[in-house]
């Protein structure tokens, strides 16, 4: 075998010693990823195993406790459940060594949970704390599960439980492998978080994090509560922050496609709170992806009542933009709103004609809006739903919106004037939703085939109805539009007969006309007046009445306030 040569001597060398250096380095790696783990939160739980290496001894206090507290379940349990021989018993259970004390102790309080409705004093959640803190899986699940139990009867109050230390270990459930004890806590967290305290705990406790990640399990009971815990948090503005900063936004958006429909709830009613909040939504609506627009847009034909009511809500949210209002109606939205304005669910109509009032705002829309579908679709709405101020109010201020677009004619054919006339009838003066019906009806009123078309449906209830709303002086906006229809039908031959049965209650109403403060009563009063007097029987009662002696302090009033502005004019001239 030959000698090698001084050359591939020397790179024989530089090898050795470029391995002993890789060999170094690959160890120093080791070392240092080992120490990284080791200090991971992920194996918080798992250290107490080396516990398991030996078999926890029963101590003698825990022996006695164990059988006198079996005494007291074959005894007294129904009697002082939770008295306090019991509850030292279970102190001692729970902070035990032993896993088969602790399954005693957690098995106690799942029972109870499960079947008796009585508060839970707050001693009792002491022993919560050992239980939550247990490296045996069993105790894990029972004690989280009789947990959520309490908290969803009410029999715990849910900001102590976050005062008494709780939170910290249940967050640290979050983190553990087991699909049950992942569902229970994250349960635990959806409903703590219906208080702001508690939002804030969990917020600060960096219990986010592990609720995104969750949030994407593939077991459906941990994804549902993960979502709705989610949902929860977003309630708070602060935690939406948080919530946003930690990449929620995304995340939600992809829910919206679960197959489960309440992933879908929960992540579209968890978006509305956030797009609830404009400085949201550059972030939900990026320029260049329209993903979340068009998603939504979607879940409207969902067969969920409550996924398409609040997809609804959302969309509306988002609203704020003219833009985006713009690209909702491109986006072939209105087809969609028309079909869930005939839905069985109340939350799903009034939700989908909220929509339908924000966008009739944007003049751009108007002609759009105002066509024949959505029209019968309205005047169907109401005719069926006459007594529901929202649906009623609503529409009314859509078909507003609408009629001063260059479509009057087919809002004149639609239903919606029938509608709206007799819904009249059935709306108390006290409701938000009269004042919106009246202003609508006064605002067609002036349109002359408008006008024309609501004389038809016109009969003696509905001009009772008229004239007592002009008459009443609770709410002066209801008073005045009412007032301003039957000025525009004076003229008419059949309204100036229905008009002559109640020429005492046209009189008394114009009479608080002409003394009202405001100068618009008064005009609206004095034009109402003067169309009367040519019919020659309001004539003769306005002459019999004290009309004229009322208008001419009408006109005296009037000279004086002249006179006063005159002089005013001319000192400031001077």
């Amino acid at each position: 075998m030959g000698q090698l040569c001084g050359r591939c001597m020397q790179l024989l060398r530089d090898f050795i010693g470029f391995v002993q250096r890789m060999s170094s380095d690959l160890v120093q790696g080791i070392k240092e990823c080992l120490t990284l783990i080791s200090k991971c939160s992920c194996l918080k739980q798992n250290s107490s195993k080396n516990r398991q290496l030996y078999k926890p001894i029963l101590q003698p206090h825990e022996r006695v406790t164990a059988q006198e507290f079996l005494q007291h379940i074959e005894k007294d349990f129904e009697m002082s459940p939770l008295g306090k021989d019991p509850l030292e018993a279970l102190r001692t259970l729970s902070f035990s060594e032993n896993p088969g004390l602790q399954q005693s102790a957690a098995l106690y309080y799942l029972h109870m949970s499960q079947h008796m409705n009585i508060p839970l004093p707050v001693e009792h959640l002491e022993p919560f704390y050992a239980l939550l803190r247990s490296a045996d899986l069993e105790v894990q699940q029972m004690s989280s599960l009789s947990l959520v139990n309490f908290l969803l009867e009410g029999n715990i109050d849910k900001e102590l439980v976050v005062q008494m230390g709780l939170l910290e270990p249940i967050l640290d459930l979050l983190e553990s492998e087991d699909p049950t004890v992942q569902c229970n806590s994250c349960a635990c967290i959806m409903t703590l978080a219906v208080s702001e305290s508690n939002r804030e705990a969990i917020g600060t406790a960096r219990g986010v994090t592990p609720l995104l990640s969750l949030a994407n399990s593939y077991d459906p009971r941990v994804q549902q509560n993960a979502v709705g815990a989610i949902l929860n948090l977003t309630q708070s503005e602060k935690i939406q922050q948080v919530l946003c900063k930690e990449g929620v936004l995304p995340v939600l958006a992809l829910l919206l496609e679960s197959p489960d429909s309440e992933v879908q709830y929960y992540s579209c009613a968890a978006l509305s709170n956030v797009a609830a909040n404009v400085q949201h939504h550059k972030a939900l609506l990026r320029p260049s992806d329209r993903f979340l627009l068009r998603t939504l847009i979607s879940l409207l034909s969902s067969s969920v009542d409550k996924v398409s009511s609040q997809a609804c809500v959302c969309l509306r949210n988002l609203t704020t933009s003219v833009d985006i209002q713009a690209e909702m109606v491109a986006e072939n939205v209105l087809p969609k709103l028309c079909s869930l304005l005939a839905s069985g669910s109340e939350d799903v109509r009034r939700a989908s004609i909220a929509l339908l009032w924000i966008l009739s705002q944007h003049p751009p829309n108007k002609d759009t809006l105002a066509c024949a579908e959505l029209l019968q679709s309205l005047g169907t709405l109401l005719a069926a739903h006459k007594t529901d101020p929202v649906i009623v109010g609503h529409t009314a201020c859509i078909i507003k919106n609408l009629c001063l677009s260059k479509n009057k004619e087919r809002i004149t054919e639609s239903r919606c004037v029938e509608g709206l006339l007799h819904t009249m009838l059935l709306t108390d003066t006290q409701e938000d939703s009269l004042r919106y019906v009246t202003s609508c009806l006064a605002e067609l009123a002036k349109q002359e085939e408008a006008m024309l078309h609501m004389v038809q449906w016109m009969d003696e209830p509905l001009t009772k109805c008229l004239v007592r709303l002009a008459g009443q002086r609770e709410h002066p906006e209801p008073s005045f539009h009412a007032a301003s229809i039957i000025l525009h039908m004076i003229g008419h031959e059949k309204m100036m007969l229905l008009w002559k049965h109640h020429i005492g209650e046209l009189q008394a109403y114009l009479k608080n006309f002409l003394t009202h403060q405001e100068v618009r009563f008064q005009h609206l009063g004095i034009s109402t007046l003067c169309r009367l007097q040519a019919d020659p029987d309001f004539s003769l009662a306005f002459r019999k009445s004290q009309m004229a002696k009322l208008l001419e302090q009408v006109r005296q009033q009037t000279e004086e306030t002249q006179e006063l502005l005159r002089a005013a004019m001319c000192h400031e001239d001077s």
